[in-house]
Parts: C-alpha cells; sequence; structure tokens
C-alpha cells in the first residue's frame, strides 16, 4: 500500500469513527449535561480537576488551559486545575506509588460540590480509578471521557461518554472534540455576550 492510500485510508477511519460518534444521540445530550453541570460548579464556587495519562493528560492539560486562559473571546478566566505538576507526580509516584499521583491531590484540593474530568481511552488506569474514587470520598461528581467499554473507571463515574474506535489515537480525537465542544458550551451558558 502505498503512502497516499495509506494517509486515505486513516482519515476515512477517522471520520467513520466520527460519525458513530455523532449518530449516538444520548452524546450530545450528555455534552450539553455536563456543561451545565460545570455552569452550576462554577456558580457556586467550585473547581473542576482533570486527569489522564499520556496524550490523555495532554488532553486534561488542554481543557484547564483554555478554561482559565481563553477558547474564542476574552472572558472571565474558569476554575480549571490538571493534575499535571511534575513535581508533585515525581515526588507521589516515588514514595506512594503511580497508582496515588491523582488521588492525593484530589483528597487534599478537592471540596464537596468540586468536579473531576477522568480521561483514560481504556478506563482501566489505576490512578486515573483511584483519583475517581478519591473524588467520590469527598462528594465531588465524576465525568469520565472513556474509550472502549469503560474499563473499571466506569463504575466510579457520574456520568460518562465512551469513545468508538479501536485504538487510542481514534478514542483521542473524539475525546479532544469533546472538549472543545464543551468549553464552547460553557462559554455560550457563561458568557452569552460573546456569542
Amino acid at each position: 500500500m502505498d503512502i497516499l492510500h495509506s494517509i486515505q485510508n486513516a482519515l476515512l477511519d477517522a471520520q467513520d469513527t466520527l460519525n458513530q460518534f455523532i449518530k449516538n444521540p444520548n452524546n450530545s445530550r450528555i455534552i450539553a449535561e455536563t456543561a451545565t453541570l460545570i455552569k452550576e460548579v462554577i456558580e457556586n464556587k467550585g473547581k473542576i480537576f482533570t486527569c489522564g495519562n499520556g496524550g490523555s493528560l495532554c488532553d486534561a492539560v488542554h481543557f484547564a488551559e483554555e478554561c482559565t486562559g481563553k477558547f474564542r473571546d476574552n472572558r472571565q478566566p474558569l476554575p480549571v486545575i490538571a493534575l499535571s505538576d511534575a513535581g508533585h507526580i515525581t515526588c507521589t509516584a516515588n514514595d506512594f506509588g503511580f497508582e496515588e499521583i491523582f488521588s492525593r491531590p484530589i483528597l487534599a484540593l478537592g471540596h464537596p460540590g468540586d468536579l473531576l474530568i477522568a480521561i483514560s481511552t481504556s478506563g482501566n488506569s489505576e490512578n486515573i480509578v483511584r483519583a475517581a474514587e478519591a473524588a467520590k470520598s469527598k462528594q465531588m461528581h465524576v465525568f469520565g471521557l472513556l474509550g472502549r467499554d469503560g474499563g473499571n473507571l466506569i463504575r466510579s463515574c457520574d456520568s460518562y461518554l465512551i469513545a468508538p474506535g479501536n485504538t487510542a489515537d481514534r478514542i483521542q480525537e473524539i475525546h479532544i472534540k469533546v472538549i472543545h465542544i464543551l468549553i464552547e458550551q460553557i462559554e455560550r451558558i457563561l458568557f452569552p455576550e460573546n456569542y
């Protein structure tokens, strides 16, 4: 197979994965409900935490920086924290184990009514599962951006989206679309004058 044919196949596969996601009407409803939940968390002076591993951590950081910085137009920063501090991660992994790197800051900083956005393409990353369990122990809401069958993480989520796709990259492509749509909807709700 030549490279141009391979590229065309990759684009068609990505398009097919997105079409599968769009065809499920529950996905749009869950995005709308999550945007409304985030608005309520913010209005109640709560915080949103995000976490993930690898590319999912990059998505978690991207969501946070779009909220504390800006997405499309200038507006007030939103209280979103990505659990991505390298000093904390390496300290905690060294002292307590990699599986505790996200649960410990949730236990330290989380409050009832806060929200954790837990991102995992497999749903089986132990450190994400423990973060969700810690959030539940703090009476926080947990929203999962998941893949495959949702894995073990699904049991600790109050709400979730499962991206279709057979590989982590296709799942992550759906996750980043959901993240961008969520931010746009949050801005539309909180800052309607910008739209």
